[in-house]
């Protein structure tokens, strides 16, 4: 298993859990090791997905390592907080910006851009070895519902959700499936108390608001 990160400035919004901060200049070693604890083997790689040229060289290093990659798992985010509103702090002491180039192209650029340069780049390689078996796997919290205080995040997922259903159409012909995993609410130091109460009342009611990423 390859594992792709990127360490990032610790973010200056009293809103968000110290920890978070401590979790975003960290590296993956703690998840190697996870995985080495139950038996798997996994590579962790520093990679900025915005990089439009970076994928192939992934799938390069994957291969060297494990040999072709018949799985692949868009997970990463470029997740930046934006709005149609002027810049405010929402109901959980979070601050929200104004939507601007800098917050859209971010998160489309990792949500959307990079789901899309992967799932080719597998593809290509999978068709050119003559495979016949692949599974593509991603995971997105948004969709076509609207996102609010996080307006770009949520339209990049939709992009997402439509650009790997296109993929399980377009290569099911060559034994690759396309999925989509919608997980609910996940604690990985970024929800606080207060974060974690409102989705659980958001959560209640189906025309709630997503109230958390």
């Amino acid at each position: 298993m390859v594992l792709t990160y990127l360490r990032l400035d610790p973010p200056s919004d009293p809103g968000l859990p110290e920890g978070y901060g401590r979790d975003r200049v960290a590296a993956a070693r703690l998840v190697v090791a996870a995985i080495e604890a139950e038996g798997g083997t996994a590579i962790e790689l520093e990679a900025d997905l915005s990089d439009a040229e970076g994928h192939a060289r992934l799938f390069d290093a994957a291969e060297q390592r494990y040999g072709p990659v018949d799985i692949l798992v868009n997970n990463a985010s470029g997740w930046m907080a934006d709005s149609f509103l002027p810049a405010h702090t929402t109901s959980l002491e979070r601050s929200v910006g104004s939507i601007s180039t800098s917050s859209f192209d971010r998160n489309f650029a990792v949500d959307a851009r990079a789901s899309a340069l992967l799932i080719g780049e597998f593809a290509r390689r999978h068709v050119a070895r003559g495979a016949s078996w692949g599974r593509i796997v991603g995971l997105t919290f948004g969709g076509p519902t609207g996102f609010p205080d996080e307006v770009s995040y949520g339209a990049a997922k939709a992009a997402q959700e439509n650009l790997t259903m296109s993929a399980a159409f377009e290569l099911a012909v060559h034994g690759i499936t396309a999925n989509l995993v919608h997980p609910p609410v996940t604690h990985t130091g970024w929800v606080t108390p207060a974060g974690r109460s409102s989705s659980n009342t958001a959560a209640s009611s189906s025309t709630s608001p997503h109230p958390t990423r």
